[in-house]
């Protein structure tokens, strides 16, 4: 993928201030450090930055420049783009990773001062600088959302799925493509197709649960039911719990047109309200992420219960890489995508698994991989753009663009990880029932 370099050309100069009001050129040269790795241009007709940039910003309206200004940082940025307000050029809104790789490389703030702010606010009128309604397609700040309760109660659980995932089956069906799977794939190599390494995805995890026919399966935060799928193709009985509606629905069509009922089963349920127990092996597939690291003693015993002994738990979740950060996500991603989402790093994960009364058996990084999962995600969205706008709208067909292209980056610069947890629920005297050595093809 290429990037973008700050270019050479000339460099549009503003008057000095003092000589009248600020434009909002000059405002972006008091924060910004040059050279800009893009042109902007605004309302007010004035423009700065390198003239022969190929990535463009144009501020188009004056609640753009105050989403900016009340919220700095990315969540004002994201404000402005959603709503309109800020137009970008020479990037597909589908992949914005171009343009996020140069912005990440090579754009640089200086902190206003005191004087710089009071020069802004005097230059715009104070007006400016009091927050307007963000976008609707923003979620509340979190301490507003106790409508829905506290925070990981089931109400407010399934509220955050609900928002996320009830976005449009047809939507995801573009986005995902045939697999319907909407967690990290496993490549073979980084040429594989990502229908393929999503299909060796589900072998990996079947394979580290050593499932054989006539076993249950368990599968929490099932999605779209293809674990449950995967698994019932080869014989064993699986149940996969969700939170969505709108994937529980897809899910069971799906079963009974590859006619596995008799073995597969999907239910708009949370996990928490299993009743059943006795299962050989649960599979949690990109839940982890969404119960809050508070509930993770809580959630591992839960899924200790369900098990029989002997009994094997594969964990699959985005993780950070340290154990000590905050637990929240950043502004954009619970706004916008993931409401009351939490990440911490595999240590966490495992410490919690092995204080639940698991044994640890195997741990596997594999943040490259969803780097590239998340470069097919935008592929197939900018394949499928206009009928992704037609089936949810231009502002959340925007949002994905930049929340896919955001994660991408972050997955290679090594912000975020995904990691695999392997665990078994011990037998009579420590009796864990595996082979002396890895079993399973990575």
């Amino acid at each position: 993928m290429t990037t973008f370099k700050a270019s050479t050309g000339r460099r549009e100069r503003q008057a000095p201030r003092g000589t009248g009001p600020m434009t909002v050129a000059a405002i972006a040269d008091e924060v910004l450090v040059a050279p800009l790795p893009f042109h902007l241009t605004a309302y007010d007709g004035s423009s700065t930055g390198p003239l022969d940039s190929p990535l463009g910003f144009h501020i188009a309206s004056r609640r753009g420049l105050n989403y900016m200004l009340t919220a700095p940082g990315d969540l004002g940025l994201v404000r402005a783009y959603i709503a309109g307000d800020l137009e970008l050029t020479g990037i597909h809104p589908a992949n914005p990773y171009p343009l996020l790789v140069a912005l990440s490389d090579e754009l640089h703030l200086r902190r206003p001062g005191l004087l710089d702010i009071a020069s802004v606010a005097k230059s715009l009128g104070w007006s400016s600088l009091k927050p307007v309604a963000p976008p609707p397609q923003e979620a509340p700040a979190r301490w507003k959302r106790t409508l829905h309760g506290l925070r990981h109660s089931k109400a407010r659980d399934a509220d955050a799925i609900h928002r996320h995932y009830d976005v449009s089956n047809e939507f995801y069906e573009h986005v995902l493509g045939p697999s319907m799977a909407y967690t990290c794939a496993v490549f073979p190599n980084a040429d594989a197709s990502l229908e393929t390494a999503q299909e060796n995805k589900f072998r990996l995890v079947f394979d580290k649960l050593d499932l054989q026919p006539g076993q249950r399966l368990l599968d929490i935060g099932c999605g779209w039911g293809s674990m449950v799928r995967y698994a019932a193709r080869r014989g064993v009985k699986a149940l996969g719990v969700t939170l969505s509606a709108e994937q529980a629905e897809w899910a069971q069509r799906a079963i009974v047109a590859e006619g596995l009922q008799d073995l597969a089963e999907v239910r708009f349920q949370d996990y928490r309200d299993v009743q059943e127990s006795g299962f050989d092996a649960v599979s949690s597939i990109g839940l982890t992420e969404h119960i809050g690291v508070a509930n993770y003693p809580a959630y591992f015993r839960s899924l200790l219960t369900v098990l029989r002994p002997g009994g094997r738990l594969l964990n699959h979740c985005i993780t950070r890489p340290e154990n000590n950060s905050q637990f929240k996500t950043e502004a954009f991603i619970d706004r916008y995508v993931f409401p009351d989402g939490e990440l911490t790093g595999s240590g966490r994960i495992i410490t919690e698994m092995q204080d639940a009364g698991f044994e640890v058996r195997h741990s596997e990084n594999l943040r490259e991989h969803y780097a590239l999962t998340l470069r097919g995600w935008c592929a197939n969205l900018e394949r499928d753009w206009d009928a992704c706008v037609a089936e949810v709208g231009l502002p959340t067909a925007k949002v994905w663009g930049l929340y896919m292209a955001g994660s991408r980056l972050g997955f290679e610069r090594n912000n975020i990880q995904l990691h695999q947890v392997l665990g078994v629920k011990l037998g009579e005297h420590g009796a864990a029932a595996v082979p002396l050595r890895q079993w399973w093809q990575s």
